[in-house]
């Protein structure tokens, strides 16, 4: 499989490193080689099942929860080798967001708190609270109704609460898997603006299935895949990695022009 890293990158935050992925005997994603720069929006795009939430699970060890889930490769986070991580640690510094907002069943406040308190932040509380809705855009929305349930809000405020919450245990990277699938348009533009404001203290990592989102919030984008197996099933691969204007303007490979341009996926 080609090796499709850019050829130059600096201070990188996360590196995978011939990253293979089996699902029992299936080869579900097959040799990633991959940088992610700090401080930037990388963007995975690809037709389904090509095995973009999937490597991007690997990132904080989300596919050790699935027992038949292996991980071949090597994936550096800050330098150091994940598997050298305790999982709820790297989980903590490498947090998620997934496709469907999924508040705990408590207060606005609780849902900030909860977390925080679980990985023992001895701060002001209520600051936290506040510091973090404020840097989800979602502070002057909630600010009366902090003791209201979070279940309580719309669709996209509930996925700016777990933004939120995912902010308030001060990771270094956030992954999102198509967090905005569910969303309608105006709650996406938000998300859209938050990511843009978040990417100054964070690295985001972004699955999406919107062509138009990834061009338009990514620095970077991957383009994924996937060829049939002998077995019936699919497997994943990197096709092409590179800033996001080059994948949509001047890519390499004609897999990616021919699905950037729409002629599949």
């Amino acid at each position: 499989m080609q090796d499709t890293r850019p050829k130059t990158m600096t201070d990188t935050a996360l590196k995978a490193e011939k990253i293979s992925v089996y699902y029992g005997s299936n080869l579900a994603v097959k040799d990633v080689f991959l940088d992610i720069p700090r401080n930037q929006i990388v963007a995975f795009i690809g037709p389904s099942g090509c095995g973009k939430s999937t490597v991007l699970r690997c990132f904080n060890r989300m596919n050790d929860l699935i027992p038949s889930a292996r991980v071949d490769g090597n994936i550096l986070f800050d330098g150091e080798n994940i598997k050298r991580f305790d999982p709820v640690e790297l989980r903590r510094r490498v947090g998620m967001v997934f496709q469907k907002p999924n508040p705990f069943p408590k207060s606005i406040y609780e849902n900030i708190a909860f977390g925080a308190r679980i990985n023992g932040y001895q701060g002001d509380m209520d600051e936290l609270v506040e510091r973090s809705l404020k840097g989800s855009a979602l502070w002057d929305e909630v600010k009366d109704k902090l003791k209201e349930s979070g279940l309580g809000l719309s669709g996209g405020q509930q996925q700016r609460l777990c933004i939120a919450r995912a902010i308030a245990i001060e990771p270094e990277v956030i992954l999102m898997d198509e967090p905005c699938s569910a969303l309608d348009p105006i709650s996406t533009l938000k998300i859209e603006e938050l990511m843009h404001d978040l990417k100054t203290q964070y690295t985001i990592v972004i699955v999406t299935h919107n062509m138009q989102q990834a061009s338009r919030v990514s620095d970077k984008t991957a383009f994924y895949n996937a060829q049939a197996t002998e077995a019936g099933g699919k497997m994943g691969y990197l096709v092409e990695y590179d800033d996001t204007q080059v994948i949509f303007s001047n890519p390499r490979e004609e897999y990616t022009r021919d699905y950037v341009s729409g002629r599949f996926g």
